[in-house]
């Protein structure tokens, strides 16, 4: 059922992510895009460009550049690569996805289309639902690295394939794993809790205190179930550690590199320069705006990404906008 394994992606995550499957499986493949970044990996025996202290085997891995010959020898297909590029990497795809499991760790959604990824792959790549997988919860990258206890979630329709997925992730030592049927609501939540660490960081970077940043996390909570419910009503709790316990690590980690960006924000950067100094992709920017756009037909009350937006693309004052949300909270 799951077969041959690849990574699609050679960010942190995807390396904590090939780091738990090496846990658990004999080989993996893993898709990178650039070849002179595979010649360094194998000299080195690590990722030479993230999560470095973590080394690999590598003559455990297939390491390749060619999209088409990962796809093709490989059944269970997890992506994790940035969602702005994602379009990017699958324009080069020949062979079909529609017979294959795919599991996606991107926690944004894919750019013009406004659609998240479970959604895209099923739309215009004809991937049924119980072939669509989500990895969600509380994650960072830097603490998979660290052998630190994390548990994740797997979505999918086919409560079998997830079980059996999860069953081949992560160790029995650090990784602790379940599954769920709510993959619409697990894909949003990991982009909606990107934006509100964006939030959390402008609001650390104009010195607010923990006081008021409990409240902004509460009201994040709350303004997530209300946009889930919405787009996909079944029972939940929103309490849950794939939801609520991914917002809390986001919105407070210092790992969080999304409320790093908000934090220089808030500090009085730029959007521009903020994203030239830290040299990686903060998804929750792009999510801000995509979300912005879904929402306009959907009209859920959304003060915390309504304020963001205005920040990041209207151009409105960080210090004016957040006095404003903070009328919005009881």
């Amino acid at each position: 059922m799951i077969g041959n394994i690849a990574v699609m992606g050679g960010g942190s995550w995807a390396t904590a992510i090939a780091k738990m499957l090496l846990e658990k499986n004999d080989h993996i493949w893993w898709y990178l895009r650039r070849d002179d970044r595979i010649e360094e990996f194998r000299r080195l025996g690590h990722n030479p460009a993230y999560l470095t202290s973590v080394h690999f085997d590598v003559d455990r891995i297939t390491f390749s550049s060619d999209i088409n010959e990962v796809v093709r020898n490989c059944q269970t297909l997890v992506f994790v690569t940035p969602s702005p590029y994602l379009k990017g990497h699958l324009k080069k795809l020949k062979v079909r996805l529609s017979d294959k499991f795919l599991v996606t760790a991107i926690k944004g959604i894919v750019p013009d289309e406004n659609l998240i990824c479970s959604e895209y792959f099923h739309q215009i790549y004809n991937v049924p639902d119980d072939n669509l997988a989500v990895i969600g919860g509380p994650s960072h990258a830097e603490e998979v690295a660290l052998n630190r206890l994390t548990y994740l979630t797997i979505g999918c329709a086919d409560t079998v394939k997830a079980r059996a997925f999860a069953d081949r992730l992560g160790s029995d030592e650090y990784v602790k794993t379940k599954t769920s049927l709510d993959v619409v609501g697990i894909e949003y939540a990991s982009v909606l809790k990107n934006v509100y660490a964006i939030a959390s960081g402008i609001c650390h970077g104009l010195k607010y205190g923990d006081n008021f940043q409990a409240v902004l996390m509460t009201n994040a909570a709350q303004e997530m179930q209300r946009f889930i419910q919405t787009v996909f009503p079944m029972e939940r709790s929103i309490i849950d550690s794939v939801y609520c316990g991914d917002l809390l690590v986001t919105g407070y980690s210092n790992f969080s590199r999304n409320r790093v960006f908000g934090t220089m924000i808030g500090k009085g950067y730029s959007v521009k320069s903020a994203q030239i100094e830290m040299e990686m992709i903060a998804e929750g920017y792009f999510g801000t705006k995509c979300m912005k756009d879904i929402n306009r037909h959907l009209h859920v009350n959304m003060p915390i990404l309504d304020a963001v937006y205005n920040i990041l693309y209207e151009g409105i004052s960080p210090n004016i906008e957040i006095k404003l949300l903070c009328e919005a909270f009881r």
